[in-house]
């Protein structure tokens, strides 16, 4: 058995069937994390989204936390919010995947699954989040501030607020070569978004799945069709 993780799919559903079928061929055996943000940028929220679901539904061990565009969609379709979430390109780009004209009318099975996403998994060697914590906190408060495990940036990392753990997390778009610097040094933040998402920039544009039992981080170039949202903002 394996245990993987990857993170920020963003609609790039052909890059992540790729990296589980071709790549590290995910099997029954295997375990795989997932870090949130299945939708909003890239080109199939939706399709992420099924075929996540599909997995769950034929019985393999794959295991999906909540990131920050994941309720930013679930607050969106609950009217839970005024603000506009994402660019309106962005916005069009996700509601043309499900079909529907606005974010109030994508089905329900979508929403209950994103609202039944949980924001962290501790396992007995890792802590695995979206985005991170703020430290400065409390124990206790730290891991019951969702706002901030789904949205921090910035952090000065505290091993003994997870009890010696490693923090594994995505959220920061970071190059894929201090991503896999930071896998082969073991080190005690592990940052798995490598910008899949943005094709257009070269430093990223990887899906990266590392495997928590050997370290070894598989980085998968994007291969999606064309689409308008594929270069970071600078």
């Amino acid at each position: 058995m394996a245990r993987y993780v990857t993170t920020d799919i963003h609609g790039c559903l052909r890059t992540l069937r790729r990296a589980l079928e071709e790549v590290i061929q995910f099997t029954p055996r295997d375990e795989l994390y997932v870090l949130g943000d299945y939708v909003n940028k890239g080109p199939d929220s939706k399709g992420v989204l099924d075929y996540l679901i599909q997995l769950q539904a034929h019985g393999l061990a794959v295991h999906c936390l909540r990131g920050n565009h994941d309720q930013e969609l679930l607050d969106a379709a609950q009217g839970r919010t005024a603000a506009l979430w994402a660019s309106a390109p962005d916005r069009a780009q996700t509601l043309r995947s499900f079909g529907v004209p606005t974010a109030a009318a994508i089905p329900e099975v979508y929403i209950r699954w994103l609202e039944a996403l949980p924001y962290e998994v501790e396992l007995p060697d890792f802590v695995l989040v979206h985005a991170g914590f703020d430290f400065r906190q409390p124990p206790e408060q730290m891991r019951q501030d969702h706002h901030t495990m789904m949205n921090i940036k910035h952090f000065t990392f505290d091993a003994s607020r997870l009890q010696g753990k490693r923090l594994v997390h995505g959220h920061v778009p970071t190059p894929a070569a201090e991503a896999k610097r930071l896998a082969q040094t073991h080190a005690q933040v592990l940052r798995l978004d490598t910008g899949c998402v943005y094709r257009h920039n070269p430093e990223l544009a990887q899906l990266s799945v590392l495997n928590l039992d050997t370290y070894t981080l598989h980085q998968v170039p994007n291969c999606e069709l064309p689409y308008p949202i594929a270069r970071r903002p600078a």
